[in-house]
């Protein structure tokens, strides 16, 4: 395979740092601000854990994805795996169900960016879905200007939020109070709720894949995913650990299940008062941004790599005069919008979850199958995927 850092769309944009906010953008952009609450509320003091074996999880599947990519060379992900394999109308299936996919998290990314803002402006109801709605076509015009731009913009906003989730739960640690983190006072979750949690919010974790589509954006292509993408779950993971134990310890399990849309500006207002609040509802605002940037950014370029196979229409193969997808990105950012008008929270994480668990499965399958990096590693990721899969399907039908 050609480590060429020369892209076939003039200069590559993204280096190590680029990749590596996109990556950490496309992952707590709906995470820990969206899932907080509802990973609490099914796991109770045990959320923690919840999102540490998700990050295992992760960080498994993460090394098939990276893996995988360096071996083939090309851009696309699991799409372009299964090409490589050449089982096609799989891959055109997949192609559709990770645009739609992608398409439904920018859509909990908005709602997640319009509760704050609203929260944070004294709002509520439409005011939230307009905050929204404004945020994708800001963020979709940003992606029209083009790659180099929409690098640097993502960047600024994951290093300023990465700040404030750090700063919250150093504050939240120093006030240590692990009876808070108790549902229900004197009654404590069971650990078994931990794997529950895992499974409702693997969602949290979708997003460093997101770099397996920009291969052809990056300099030193397979030295740049190699780095950044574990990089990236780590720091992510160790995000999600720390800020679920102190939000918890700050503003109390209970609060933050009742508050779930904003869970951590509740937080914030407890460790810093007001300031906090704000402080916390800007990091949302940021998270929410760099997300719905990275994956209207990636999911575009994904369905660009479709069309020019011939397994998606042509016309999502044209660029404008900037060298951009514009047509990708119009078409996802649009679809986005009608679901924050029409979507719930809780239910859109847990739709989100389960079909990440099974295209992460999948990907794992296909590194054992063509011998890709660690087949141990794979397996284990593969196992927990499914796993987590399996939970997720029988707490949806009330089996647990």
């Amino acid at each position: 395979m050609d480590d060429n850092p020369v892209s076939p769309h003039n200069t590559p944009a993204l280096g190590i740092g680029g990749a590596w906010a996109m990556a950490v953008g496309g992952m707590i952009g709906g995470g820990i601000f969206s899932t907080l609450g509802v990973v609490i509320s099914v796991a109770g003091q045990w959320a923690w854990l919840s999102f540490l074996v998700g990050g295992v999880i992760a960080l498994a599947s993460g090394q098939s994805y990276s893996a995988l990519t360096r071996q083939i060379g090309e851009p696309g992900g699991s799409y372009t795996y299964l090409r490589a394999l050449n089982w096609n109308r799989t891959a055109r299936a997949v192609a559709w169900l990770l645009i739609l996919g992608y398409t439904l998290t920018v859509a909990v990314y908005a709602v997640t960016f319009g509760a704050y803002a609203a929260h944070a402006l004294g709002y509520d109801g439409a005011t939230a879905s307009l905050c929204g709605i404004a945020a994708i076509m800001l963020l979709a015009g940003v992606n029209l200007l083009g790659a180099l731009e929409s690098s640097v913009l993502e960047q600024v906003a994951v290093w300023g939020k990465l700040a404030i989730l750090f700063g919250l739960a150093l504050i939240g640690l120093w006030h240590w109070a692990p009876d808070r983190l108790l549902l229900d006072t004197g009654h404590s979750t069971s650990w078994h709720g931990a794997l529950l949690g895992t499974g409702v919010v693997f969602m949290a974790y979708e997003g460093f894949q997101l770099l397996s589509y920009d291969y052809d954006e990056m300099r030193h292509p397979a030295r740049t995913i190699t780095v950044a993408m574990p990089l990236a779950i780590v720091v992510t993971a160790i995000a999600y650990i720390l800020v679920s134990l102190s939000a918890g310890m700050l503003a109390g399990a209970p609060a933050i299940v009742h508050e779930k849309e904003v869970a951590l500006a509740l937080a914030g207002r407890a460790a810093l008062g007001e300031p906090g609040f704000y402080l916390v509802s800007l990091a949302a605002v940021f998270s929410a941004s760099s997300a719905i940037n990275a994956t209207v950014f990636s999911t575009a370029r994904l369905a660009e790599k479709a069309a020019r196979d011939g397994e998606l229409p042509a016309v999502f193969a044209r660029r404008r005069a900037r060298d951009v997808t514009w047509v990708g990105t119009l078409l996802i950012s649009g679809l986005a919008i009608v679901l924050v008008l029409v979507g719930g929270i809780e239910s859109l994480v847990e739709g989100g979850s389960f079909v990440f668990l099974l295209v992460f499965a999948l990907v794992n399958a296909l590194a054992i199958i063509r011998r890709a990096g660690s087949r141990l590693v794979a397996g284990f990721g593969l196992a927990g995927s499914l796993t987590a899969a399996a939970i997720l399907v029988h707490h949806l039908l009330g089996i647990v």
